[in-house]
């Protein structure tokens, strides 16, 4: 069991390095000798548990699966959800090098051997079933292509993090998805719903 427990934490331990680098530096520039140094484990431990850096780029990105499976709602409203979801992922984007690592890996689908879509594509599918969720409980207007919905949301946040990191190093990120919000609701949602919404971060 103990065993067990040390390569775990030397998995966790190679993963939190391995996010770091790719988040400072991108895929291509990051080199595995300077995961192993950051790492502080040996080159066998570190190939032991990843044979290759796609392969544990790879293992970078499903930290945004693991990262959604951690987050509790607090909400009972489907869009409410959807708009503290933004602004949990905004803090864990401040906060978490594995998501930073993660979303930069993300963004540079396009490095890999056969392009990442996985990760767009199961944040769409979350958008689109809490989309759906809102539907059924009447709080969509009529008429809402959730397809379409759920990929201009995701497109929109993704957008603005970018632009967050970019000018002002995600420090007015919060600002920005709650100027998101503000525009997106009154076109999304019921009138009588939207009074209801907090589309600012919960206290």
């Amino acid at each position: 069991m103990a065993r067990q427990a040390r390569a775990l934490a030397t998995r966790q331990a190679v993963l939190l390095a391995a996010a770091e680098v790719f988040d400072e530096r991108g895929y291509a520039a990051a080199t595995m000798s300077e995961i192993l140094d950051r790492a502080g484990v040996t080159k066998g431990a570190l190939y032991f548990h990843f044979h290759s850096k796609e392969e544990l780029a790879l293992a970078v990105i499903e930290g945004q699966g693991a990262w959604v499976a951690t987050w509790t709602p607090s909400s009972d409203s489907p869009v409410q959800t959807l708009i503290d979801l933004g602004y949990a992922f905004a803090h864990a984007l401040q906060d978490d090098p594995l998501l930073r690592g993660s979303i930069r890996l993300t963004i540079e689908h396009g490095s890999f051997t056969q392009p990442q879509i996985a990760a767009y594509q199961g944040w769409m599918d979350l958008v689109r079933d809490l989309l759906q969720n809102a539907r059924d409980a009447g709080e969509l207007r009529p008429g809402i292509d959730l397809v379409a919905a759920s990929g201009v949301i995701t497109g929109a946040v993704t957008g603005i993090q970018l632009s967050s990191q970019v000018l002002a190093g995600r420090r007015d990120l919060i600002r920005r998805m709650a100027d998101l919000w503000t525009l997106l609701l009154p076109g999304l949602v019921q009138p009588q719903v939207l009074a209801r919404l907090n589309p600012d971060e919960q206290a």
